[in-house]
């Protein structure tokens, strides 16, 4: 995979020409951060205080903790639910 579109010029360039063509093509992706559709939001992107941080972590720990607990409840109805109404209906024997 490249990582730049590179233009078919003819390889009699010198080496230190080579190296200034990757060089601009650098810099002029570089110039170019920020100013695309998602630029106004890297400007204003910052550190999160030790507050929002300790807050946030609480919040998916949270999350994390709910979608496991729903996820065990799914598994005991499966398994111990699910075989007792079979049972009920005739449907195993």
């Amino acid at each position: 995979m490249k990582l730049f579109k590179q233009k078919r010029i003819d390889d009699n360039r010198s080496f230190m020409e080579k190296a200034r063509d990757l060089q601009d093509r650098l810099e002029s992706k570089r110039d170019r951060i920020g100013k695309g559709k998602y630029g106004r939001v890297l400007k204003m992107a910052r550190k999160p205080t030790d507050e929002e941080y300790v807050k946030t972590s609480k919040i998916t720990f949270a999350g994390i903790l709910l979608i496991g607990g729903l996820g065990f409840a799914v598994f005991l109805i499966v398994k111990e639910v699910a075989p007792w109404i079979a049972e009920i209906l005739g449907l195993v024997q």
